[in-house]
This record gives C-alpha cells, structure tokens and sequence, in this order.
C-alpha cells in the first residue's frame, strides 16, 4: 500500500477520561514518535461518555432511533480526538484529529453495531507524510447512505488493529488500564500473573470466556493479517503483554 509503515496506538477511555491523562497520554505518544517516526493514533471516548450518552438519549425515549444514535454516540470519540491533538500541539507536535470517516473507514449500513466493508488511508498517509501524528476516531465509520455508523462495543479497538493492517504496521499498541494480560482477572485475584506473550488462538479464547482486555473481533482481524499486538498500561511505564503467532 505504502512504503509508510506506521506505528498504530490505541487509547481506552480509561486512559483519555481526565485532563490530566490526556496530557499523559500526548507524551507517550510524543515518547513514541521519537522512535518510530510515523505514528496514528486512535482514541475512545472519554471515560463513561459512551454509557452517559446512551442514558441521556433513553431519557427521551425508551426506543432511540439507532442512525440518530448513531449520531449521538459518535460525539464521543470526537472530543478524544481533538483534545489529544491539542495537547500534542502544546507540546510543539503537528497533529491532527480525523473521524472515521475523514480516515477513509467505510462500513456496512447496519447501525450501532457496522462492521468494516474497507479502508482507504490516502488521508491519513498524506497527514503522515507531511510530518503530523495523525490522531482518529474510534468505533465509527461512514456507511453506503453516507451516514456516520459505529461498530459496537470494542469498536476503537477493532479501528485499531484494521488500521494497523492496512498500513502495514510493524505493531500495534493497545493502551489500558491494566498492565497486560493476565491468568486471571487481577482484580479478583490477588495472585494472577501477567504473561508476556499469548497466541491470538488463546486470547481469542479468553476473550470468549469474558476476558475483557481484548474485543475477541479484533483478535481475529489481528490474526487474519497477522498484525501483532502489545497490551499495555497507559498508566504504569512497564512492558505488557504481546500477542501474536
């Protein structure tokens, strides 16, 4: 596609919810630009933005119009996006926030819950190539009526890794609250241990019996293109949790 190979990351909500994270996360970002060169960046709503939202809309109606939902629920990724930027602006980083759509991501007409018909990156290499850390919107795309769609629940990191193999990038940076993947839910389980790698075949099957960390969708687009993939915290600097062959 390109001889740019950039690198892709990813925020959680978790790691965007504050001021401060955003801040936090704008210097890994600027951290990661020195090594890599080329980087995009793809960001979810803030903290509970998605859930409030979807209260605020079923305050109006019990049955909430789903492309007008769509609408709604797209806002959230929006301000990520554009606050991020700023931030990496202010640290003297030309960047710049992208919807999906302006990304080029299409996606089929079913709404709330698309999934991803194809990309077309020309915007986001010709950002990348003039220099800027390109910084888009996840869990949504434009459908065939033209209409913004999101892609459900882990839709930012389903963008991510679609991303990451379209652009050929050496790896993709999922960034979390928690400092990779465990045997358990650490949470619960004071002696759960980190592992340092996994197969997409085992996170696909924790994913299945309710790991969290992972939507089990992008586990399979990660392993169908072969992108691999590295969990870590946002939060603590220590190494995660890669997944791959």
């Amino acid at each position: 596609m390109t001889a740019i190979r950039p690198l892709v990351m990813k925020f959680g909500g978790t790691s965007v919810a504050t001021v401060d994270r955003i801040k936090n996360a704008a210097a890994i970002v600027k951290q990661q630009k020195a090594k890599y060169r080329h980087v995009v960046v793809v960001v979810s709503a803030p903290g509970d933005t998605t859930d409030e939202l979807i209260e605020k809309a079923h305050q109006i109606t019990r049955t909430p119009d789903v492309r007008e939902m769509d609408m709604l629920l797209a806002t959230g990724e929006q301000v990520s996006i554009a606050l991020l930027a700023m931030a990496l602006k202010e640290m003297g980083h030309d960047a710049v926030s992208l919807t999906g759509p302006q990304a080029g991501i299409r996606a089929d007409a079913v709404h709330t819950k698309a999934r991803i018909t194809s990309i077309n990156p020309a915007n986001i290499v010709k950002h990348l190539r003039a220099g800027r850390i390109v910084i888009v919107a996840g869990f949504q795309g434009i459908n065939p009526n033209d209409d913004i769609t999101t892609l459900g629940r882990g839709g930012s990191d389903l963008t991510a890794v679609a991303l990451a193999a379209v652009l050929k990038s050496p790896r993709c940076e999922i960034y979390t609250d928690v400092e990779g993947v465990y045997t358990t839910d650490p949470r619960l389980v004071p002696e759960a241990r980190k592992l340092d790698t996994i197969s997409y075949d085992e996170m696909l099957e924790m994913a299945g019996s309710g790991a969290q960390v992972m939507q089990g969708r992008s586990v399979e687009v990660a392993k169908k293109y072969g992108v691999v993939l590295d969990i870590k915290s946002s939060l603590v600097r220590s190494p995660g949790t890669v997944i791959c062959r």
